[in-house]
């Protein structure tokens, strides 16, 4: 079994608007995947993924396309130390 991490992610371009994330969620309940999703005054979108450390990759990889209408421009990434986190929600 992998080591559970976490990953905190800021994704800008045109991700609001757009089924982000509600794309997000569904993409990280598939991939077993906990964490949150919103939306950021400034546009960007905000994440946090917890889980096996080859499914966290794989939704760190997924958010350089998003969703169909997305035009991601750039994705930052800052792993830490996990929380705990259970089930994936949009948060508002």
């Amino acid at each position: 079994m992998s080591e559970t991490v976490r990953a905190h992610v800021y994704v800008s371009g045109r991700v609001q608007g757009v089924f982000y994330r509600a794309s997000t969620r569904d993409a990280a309940r598939e991939a077993g995947v906990d964490g949150w999703v919103r939306n950021l005054d400034d546009g960007r979108v905000e994440a946090v993924f917890e889980g096996p450390e080859p499914a966290v990759e794989r939704l760190i990889d997924w958010c350089h396309t998003g969703s169909d209408a997305a035009a991601v421009e750039d994705v930052d990434v800052t792993h830490e130390e996990p929380e705990g986190i259970h089930g994936f929600d949009v948060r508002w």
